[in-house]
């Protein structure tokens, strides 16, 4: 390879990196699914496209195509916090496994029926397809800039985070029985797919809580901290996949550890691998882009498409019935995790299966699944957040705190030192230092002004630039939105009141006390239950901000948790329906 040779490659890889992100604002605005934006630049820049680069280095693709996915499933589980899992984890873990056979099962009888393919290789197909993707998955519900109610946030991270192994195991199953003839062993199926799931779930937790030690007693120059994370997640994936572990799981996993630990330079470390991770959505869409033909296609446009509406509108659909069935969950819910059965990069790398297999069929599954993944990211990822509106399961964002400064002192005690600087039109604003409210763990160290320290025991007045230091062990959303800029409160507390109601009851309120204060029927037996009771039952014990119940002419929304008990109560009134 020369300089000039080498110069090149550099240089087109960079421009088309650079194309991607400016083209993002673009989408942003035209409210256009980002990954098909890299994916189309990807095509644009292939043989067939104005750039007219031929690349179809299947090995490489393959290679690169799982180093980009472990980078996003790391930032995945980073992102993940614990209290995710407190209602999203075993109906999470059913969809991973339950409802990815399922929906390879019903994809690959539409394949056999519309292409006329024989059983193995339909199903192949089938598998391929059958789960959904991450980087689509955290990329679109991240750039639509939409709160979900958090069982269905949760339930759709943890799915996309965990159901890569069941997928890569059904595939490496029929390749295997299209490479050998039929031959397969039963026993040797059940040890491999036990051997991939307990060993990827083993070496995420035993590398999450070792790297964590580690790190909390290691001193490292500040910009190593989020390298450190990178280069111990990926090598946790790499050896999980030496041992015929699931690299993908573990690598998960480990980044759920990391990211739910108090480490220093934690905020630095999330940003660093927000960034990674996109420049890897980015590479590995242009690349994937790059390896399709779009004039070779064109006989298996047509079935590729009716293959894909199967998918989206009966098996991911009948499938997450399936899955969540025992979960209880609300019907508007189901149908959005259904829609949110995004299919990205991970089918197309699992396509590249057959071809390092050497079946015949590989350019045929290949070209129908590219075609699948682009139906899905245009028809569902184009309207995830109208349907999500459409639905009714958005709730207000909350969280008042603005942007600011933190760091995460190395200590066992999890203080976190914030700084926030003061707006002229903010609450805090001309408030006196030591009128600060201070909680529980919380310490008001002092000021910042004009490059001089000040501290709180001077009672200095905060003045627009000055920059306040609070020492705290808790989240402080509430002393941060002091902070923050009048209008900005004001609107999220008109959508706050417009979605929770006018009141704000207490849990402990019974349904009879409410029945004499509003007017509405309540069984006798019912009439000493109290409201939180009430409503944690109605939703199977694990209610979330956001659930709602009508009551008559009430509707009693939950307003906010505390340990997962429900500690506050919103109320909305509408006229009784004998009054206009």
């Amino acid at each position: 390879m020369t300089l000039e040779f080498s110069s090149q490659i550099i240089f087109v890889g960079a421009l088309l990196a650079l194309l991607s992100i400016f083209a993002s604002v673009v989408s942003r605005k035209l409210g256009a699914p980002i990954l098909l934006v890299f994916l189309v630049l990807g095509m644009l820049a292939g043989e067939d496209g104005p750039g007219g680069i031929h690349f179809n280095d299947i090995g490489l693709a393959f290679v690169l195509g799982n180093l980009a996915l472990a980078i996003i499933l790391l930032d995945g589980g980073l992102g993940t916090r614990r209290e995710a899992f407190r209602v999203s984890l075993k109906p999470a873990l059913s969809l991973a496994t339950v409802g990815v056979i399922g929906t390879a099962a019903i994809t690959g009888l539409a394949v056999h029926w519309i292409l006329g393919l024989p059983w193995p290789e339909s199903f192949l197909v089938g598998a391929i397809v059958g789960s959904t993707d991450a980087a689509a998955v955290f990329g679109l519900l991240g750039s639509a800039g939409i709160h979900l109610k958090e069982r269905t946030r949760a339930t759709l991270e943890v799915e996309s985070g965990t159901n890569d192994p069941m997928a890569i195991f059904l595939t490496v199953i029929l390749v295997q029985l299209l490479s050998q003839g039929g031959a397969l062993d039963l026993s040797a199926l059940v040890t491999f797919f036990i051997q991939q799931m307990g060993l990827g779930m083993v070496m995420g937790l035993a590398g999450g809580f070792c790297f964590r030690w580690l790190l909390l007693r290691l001193e490292l120059p500040n910009s190593l901290y989020p390298l450190a994370v990178l280069t111990a997640g990926l090598s946790v994936f790499g050896l999980t996949s030496l041992i015929n572990g699931s690299g993908f799981l573990a690598v998960y996993v480990f980044g759920v550890i990391i990211g739910n630990s108090s480490l220093p330079f934690n905020k630095d470390i999330h940003r660093f691998h927000d960034g990674i991770a996109w420049l890897s959505q980015i590479g590995m869409f242009l690349m994937l882009g790059l390896l399709i033909t779009p004039s070779h296609m064109t006989p298996v446009i047509a079935p590729a498409i009716a293959i894909a509406l199967v998918l989206i509108f009966i098996a991911r659909p009948l499938s997450v019935a399936l899955s969540l069935l025992p979960f209880h969950f609300p019907v508007r819910e189901q149908l959005f995790i259904s829609w949110c059965g995004l299919r990205g990069a991970v089918p197309i790398i699992l396509a590249l299966y057959p071809s390092l297999a050497g079946l015949e069929t590989t350019e045929l599954v290949f070209e129908l699944v590219f075609v699948v993944v682009l139906v899905s990211l245009i028809l569902q990822g184009w309207s995830i957040a109208s349907v999500a509106r459409s639905l009714r399961i958005l709730v207000p964002e909350q969280n008042n705190d603005p942007a600011h400064f933190q760091v995460v002192l190395p200590s066992e005690q999890g203080k976190t030192l914030h700084l926030y600087q003061v707006i002229s039109g903010c609450k805090a604003n001309g408030m006196a230092i030591n009128r600060l409210p201070a909680g529980e763990g919380t310490q008001t160290i002092g000021i910042i002004r004009d490059g001089v320290f000040q501290s709180a025991a001077q009672k200095a007045t905060l003045e627009p630039e000055d920059h306040v230091m609070i020492l705290a062990s808790e989240p402080i959303s509430a002393i941060g939105a002091l902070f923050a800029p009048l209008e900005t409160l004001e609107s999220q507390q008109q959508a706050q009141t417009s979605f929770f109601g006018e009141f704000v009851i207490s849990p402990e309120a019974t349904l009879g006390d409410l029945a004499e204060i509003y007017g509405v029927r309540v069984a006798a037996q019912d009439r000493q239950e109290t409201i939180g009771h009430y409503l944690s039952r109605h939703f199977h014990n694990r209610p979330v901000v956001g659930d709602r119940l009508s009551m008559g002419h009430l509707r009693f929304v939950v307003r906010k948790l505390d340990g997962g008990g429900i500690s506050a109560v919103g109320l909305k009134l509408s006229p009784p329906p004998d009054q206009p």
